[in-house]
């Protein structure tokens, strides 16, 4: 139905308006491009990346630096979706120190400088960046963002073989949940489950709290955050 009611909406609105109409229709194609990624459709024809693009061209001609540059932001997210692990984190090491982004957005980036690296294999590395964006978030009186940051820690942790601090990490996110949405649900029940099958102890837990967070994914149509879990579970069952 958002889909739907999105599509209908930028349809309304064309290229070649002026003033407000032509902030909306940029604002309009860059909320498409956040519901085409969550949906997993991040290149080719009505995908997340030609969205982005469009939306920034938008924003360009109204010359909205920050708008620009946020969707800049997003297209590294992209790109660190699509595999490109070391591209993105290069565009988040130099987005974290624009100053067309607010503090907020910076710090984000910051956390996604160490988001691609732990993804790369390179924990150690990770958590110099990650460590840091809590620290602003903090300072920032951003709780979810913080609350995101310790999930991203304790993959970090885990992936350099720290289960111990991993765990502390996350038992932080778990006691302050960034919010109850479908999406926040299942990247911190993933985070979650991904740990847990790091002990033979507690595999059996994990493999169910990853079987619900598979569910939800196809329910809300989060084909990326799907094939993050199967491949999650596949990892694990090829080590078993």
């Amino acid at each position: 139905m958002a889909k739907l009611l999105l599509d209908r909406w930028t349809g309304q609105l064309v290229p070649g308006c002026e003033g407000r109409a032509l902030h909306l229709y940029g604002r309009s194609l860059r909320l498409r491009g956040d519901l085409r990624q969550d949906q997993g459709v991040l290149t080719g024809p009505l995908s997340a990346r030609q969205s982005y693009r469009q939306a920034m061209a938008v924003f360009a001609e109204l010359q909205s630096n920050r708008r620009v540059a946020q969707l800049e932001l997003q297209l590294a997210v992209l790109d660190e979706m699509g595999g490109q692990l070391e591209a993105a984190a290069r565009r988040y090491e130099r987005l974290a120190v624009d100053d067309r982004l607010d503090a907020r957005d910076r710090t984000r980036a910051l956390l996604w400088v160490g988001t691609a690296l732990s993804k790369a294999g390179e924990g150690a590395a990770a958590i110099t960046f990650i460590r840091p964006a809590i620290q602003q978030f903090e300072a920032l009186e951003e709780p979810q963002d913080w609350s995101v940051a310790y999930q991203k820690l304790a993959l970090a942790y885990r992936g350099d073989g720290d289960l111990r601090q991993a765990t502390a990490a996350l038992d932080v996110a778990l006691d302050h949940r960034p919010g109850d949405a479908p999406m926040q649900r299942v990247r911190l029940d993933t985070a979650h489950g991904h740990l847990l099958l790091s002990d033979p102890a507690t595999a059996d837990s994990g493999l169910k709290l990853l079987e619900g967070t598979a569910t939800t994914s196809t329910e809300y149509g989060m084909m990326h955050q799907l094939q993050a879990i199967t491949g999650i579970r596949r990892a694990y069952e090829q080590q078993a």
